[in-house]
């Protein structure tokens, strides 16, 4: 094995050694063991029950096609070993420089796999195969649980709402409604189905097909308890009216959502962009505070993903 190789592999096994027995302490069945530690070998691999999930980071490697295959083919190889799990429950997922955007992801396996797993007791639809992500993004399991300990009889919104985890965590908790709000119908239905397989009345809560930015200004004043937003980066869907630029737009998002928020109710807003700077002055909450370490999980703390904030009005 070349020596490259053999340093991947040795810090493979030390990380998911050391956070496979975290994980276990604390009856967690999906985790991230690995994640661009080592830049020659940019992948992101997660633990999914029995089964592993990896994402290759678009780099320039200077390989023509068929070597990258074959080094691709190794790592896998080594993954697989390392993680004791067989090469039939191990899904790649390539980032790909083409013409053609649409392609950005290849499928490598064939077949659609999508399973059911647990986190805090509660099941969720993952989907090894299709998307972009999963559909449970793991950096918030803390941050869900912080949600499900205050959702008590709350009405609660939850906008970008992706695959509705928030919304079931909010639910279970004892939500007297959860408003799950998305631009995606995909994940919409599949927000539905995640309430509908924990066993929760979909009746009960609204699952509402819009665009944030305009749905927003719909909102009555002082109606929510608990808002949770977590949006995009930058978004540009063709069924957007605008544009979305999170650094550009955080504070007019902000602030529309906590009018729709009651007096001491609480908003939830974290984002993905890594330059990302709060402007606390315009914001019109009566407390601001940055719970980004608080809410970041054991497996995730090498790597600064994103930043998280609690406000209330």
């Amino acid at each position: 094995m070349d020596s490259k190789l053999q340093m991947f592999e040795n810090r493979l096994t030390k990380v998911y050694r050391h956070i496979s027995k975290l994980a276990r302490r604390q009856h967690i069945t999906c985790y991230r063991v690995y994640d661009d530690d080592i830049p020659e070998f940019p992948f992101s691999i997660e633990i999914y029950e029995d089964h592993v999930y990896i994402a290759e980071y678009n780099r320039r490697h200077g390989m023509e096609d068929e070597a990258h295959e074959a080094w691709l083919d190794n790592c896998l190889e080594l993954i697989s070993k390392v993680l004791e799990t067989a090469p039939e429950k191990i899904w790649v997922k390539q980032r790909q420089r083409k013409e053609n955007r649409q392609s950005q992801y290849e499928k490598l396996s064939t077949e659609s796999h999508e399973m059911q797993v647990q986190e805090g007791g509660l099941k969720f639809k993952v989907n090894l195969s299709d998307y972009l992500d999963t559909g449970l993004f793991l950096d918030h399991r803390t941050t869900r649980g912080m949600v499900r300990a205050e959702s008590q009889g709350k009405k609660v919104l939850n906008l970008f709402c992706y695959t509705g985890s928030f919304s079931v965590y909010a639910a279970a908790g004892g939500a007297s409604e959860v408003t799950s709000v998305d631009l995606s119908k995909t994940y919409l239905t599949w927000a539905e189905e995640n309430m509908h397989i924990n066993g929760f009345d979909t009746a009960q809560h609204k699952f509402v097909h819009a665009d944030v930015l305009q749905y927003l200004d719909t909102l009555k004043i002082n109606t929510y308890d608990i808002v949770i937003m977590d949006p995009p980066t930058f978004s540009n869907s063709k069924r957007m009216k605008d544009f979305l630029d999170i650094q550009r737009d955080h504070v007019t998002l902000l602030n529309k959502v906590l009018l729709a928020t009651k007096k001491d109710g609480v908003v939830y807003f974290s984002n993905n962009y890594r330059r990302f700077i709060l402007e606390e002055d315009k914001i019109e909450a009566a407390t601001i505070k940055d719970i980004t370490n608080q809410t970041l999980p054991f497996d995730f703390q090498q790597k600064m993903i994103r930043k998280c904030y609690r406000f209330t009005k």
